[in-house]
């Protein structure tokens, strides 16, 4: 009996590891099962999150455009009225500060809509206001429009008469200076004759009358004569020789003092002439009083 009891336990014992291996092998398969359904059902969700992401992402940038719009739209609305336009640049600032979120979630998305939609609404409200404001402008500038009509009318008729003001002051001021007449230059050598030529002359004679003027008051005055070579060198008896003309101080050749008595009065002024001082050519001569310019002459030198 023992020897025929051996060989029924090997048999047993084959049975029993072939039922474990198949037990194992369809627990693999249901884990590999269970296995790619999870990897599959993550892949999914990856997928369906992803697609979220750039629905999101598409919403955001969609709603950031919209507040730029709105930013644009808002500073285009703005005006001279600085009440306004403040109240237009506190809207901007609260679009600038939206626009630094980061809207990554459904969450900061709504809020996006929520505040885009409550700065339309505010935006709606300002060009109410301002359609009431520039009714009300139109109105001010049809009537500011006729008075500056008015005052365009005032102030012609003021500018024409200042112009006859200054045109009679002119006159006036013209007619209150003094003047010369028959202004005559002579060259004279050392006799005291006549001579051209630049080497041999000693002295300058300009002879003029004074003219009468009725408005200009009697009194004292200094007549002042300056003679310029052709090279425009002033020729003076002192280098202390100056005169105030036209705000600055001139050099001037001689000078010669009278009493006026408003009426014409002839007078001659001398120069001595300094040795190799003349050269040939054209002299200027100006004569001169209270600051003003009262007349001029010339001659030519050989």
């Amino acid at each position: 009996m023992e020897e025929n009891s051996a060989p029924i336990q090997v048999k047993k014992k084959g049975k029993g590891t072939t039922i474990v291996l198949i037990i194992i092998i369809v627990l693999l398969a249901v884990v590999s099962v269970y296995l790619y359904n999870l990897l599959s059902q993550k892949e999914k969700q990856n997928l369906q999150y992803q697609e979220v992401q750039q629905v999101l992402e598409e919403e955001k940038n969609s709603l950031q455009g919209e507040l730029k719009d709105l930013m644009e739209e808002y500073e285009s609305m703005k005006s001279t009225n600085d009440s306004m336009n403040q109240k237009l640049e506190a809207q901007q600032a609260k679009i600038k500060k939206l626009l630094t979120y980061n809207a990554s979630n459904l969450d900061k998305i709504k809020l996006y809509k929520k505040e885009l939609v409550t700065l339309r609404e505010i935006m709606k409200s300002y060009i109410v206001q301002i359609d009431s404001l520039n009714q009300k402008n139109q109105t001010l500038v049809a009537e500011n429009n006729e008075v500056k009509g008015r005052l365009e009318q005032s102030r012609v008729t003021t500018k024409e008469l200042t112009q006859q003001k200054e045109e009679l002051s002119k006159k006036v001021q013209q007619a209150s200076v003094l003047s010369a007449k028959n202004i005559v230059i002579t060259a004279l050598n050392k006799r005291s004759r006549e001579n051209i030529k630049a080497d041999r002359i000693a002295k300058l004679k300009v002879c003029f009358s004074v003219r009468e003027n009725s408005i200009v008051p009697a009194g004292p005055r200094v007549i002042y004569i300056r003679i310029a070579r052709p090279d425009e060198l002033v020729l003076t008896s002192s280098a202390d020789n100056l005169m105030k003309f036209q705000g600055e101080q001139v050099v001037y050749t001689e000078k010669r003092e009278i009493e006026y008595e408003n009426a014409d009065i002839d007078l001659c002024i001398f120069y001595d002439v300094k040795a190799g001082e003349l050269i040939p050519g054209n002299y200027k001569v100006d004569l001169f009083t209270d600051g003003n310019l009262i007349g001029s002459s010339a001659i030519t030198l050989k």
